[in-house]
């Protein structure tokens, strides 16, 4: 690109890769679909979406940031694992094959892991993904570099959210992904203003997820559904990891509150609060610029960071010259990483 005061680097060679090689891998609990970007040499960087998305409809918007792209794709092969039956065209999952728990979806990552032959990992998971993620990096500890937790589970559902939950799995299990559960599937992701009101169509973001929820299975996302619903509360586990943790949420998620708690939980030296103001759970998403400098300052304690020239954008500041020496060094990145809030312009 040319020079700027405004321009920012970015890695063609990254930002312009093919499309990712897909996967379907057999494991002990049933096949897996792994979507895979990048150089294979690199680091490994694990996704899994929330519920009834995939990597498209969750991680498309931080991906399609182009300097969070060239961030994750400079440094990590990314790893985009589906849940069952969530991947682009799946069938749908035999009625008799049981029901998933979540210590099984857990395993499948372990074997995912087996058969790429990788070691330890980075993880990102959102809100349904983000507590297989945390309940993956407690049974395999030594498999987990660090934890991106994007409104985060950890709990036992509550009696409201048990409820409601209750309410989706009878409606997709007799009526399929009716226009009931897709309104109570954005309320799950998206803050009141993104999804637009009764008189709004909602943001293009809202309605390429409307969308891709067309496209699911509906029983296949009860599946994931009821193992989601029956997961047991990790919390006195988390303190035991012994990973970086960074956590972001949404001051609009319906899972706020979970995120504060377990940031509660988890050893405050090696982990950081991102609340981003007015966004809903899915900040990958609907403001995924917010996550770009808290990502840089964390990966910086990995030895990793994002290919820059002298003229950086304005968004990411980034650069050698005006970097804190002390950031590079792993044993204080858990004094850097204090709780902060962030708030991002609708005109970024």
């Amino acid at each position: 690109m040319a020079n700027s005061t405004d321009s920012v680097f970015l890695d063609f060679d990254v930002l312009f890769l093919p499309p990712p090689t897909e996967y379907i891998i057999p494991t002990y609990h049933g096949y897996v679909s792994v979507a895979v970007y990048g150089d294979q040499e690199k680091p490994a960087l694990i996704t899994y979406p929330d519920l009834a998305l995939n990597h498209v409809s969750c991680f498309q918007g931080l991906l399609f940031c182009p300097e969070a792209c060239s961030l994750l794709l400079h440094n990590f092969c990314i790893y985009h694992i589906s849940p069952p039956g969530h991947e682009l065209g799946a069938a749908a999952i035999d009625l008799d094959c049981p029901i998933l728990s979540v210590d099984y979806l857990a395993d499948q990552i372990a074997e995912v892991l087996n058969f790429f032959g990788l070691g330890a990992v980075m993880c990102m998971g959102v809100t349904a993904g983000a507590y297989i993620l945390t309940l993956f990096a407690m049974k395999y500890r030594q498999r987990v570099l660090g934890l991106i937790l994007v409104s985060p589970l950890c709990k036992e559902p509550s009696w409201t959210e048990w409820f409601c939950n209750k309410v989706m799995s009878n409606l997709l299990y007799f009526y399929g992904m009716c226009g009931v559960v897709k309104e109570m599937l954005l309320k799950r992701y998206f803050s009141k203003e993104i999804r637009g009101g009764a008189h709004l169509q909602g943001s293009d973001t809202v309605k390429a997820c409307r969308r891709s929820l067309d496209e699911r299975q509906s029983l296949n996302v009860w599946r994931f559904l009821e193992a989601i619903n029956g997961r047991p509360d990790i919390s006195e586990g988390l303190r035991k990891l012994n990973c970086r943790s960074l956590i972001f949420v949404g001051d609009m998620s319906p899972f706020h509150s979970e995120a504060l708690h377990i940031t509660s939980k988890l050893d405050r030296r090696f982990s950081a609060l991102v609340e981003v103001q007015s966004c809903g759970s899915m900040v990958t998403e609907e403001q995924p610029h917010a996550m770009l400098i808290p990502l840089e300052y964390f990966l910086m304690g990995y030895g990793l960071y994002r290919p820059t020239k002298l003229s950086v954008s304005p968004r990411s500041p980034l650069s050698p010259s005006c970097i804190s020496p002390e950031l590079y060094s792993p044993e204080s990145m858990g004094l850097k990483l204090k709780p902060i809030k962030t708030r991002i312009s609708t005109q970024v």
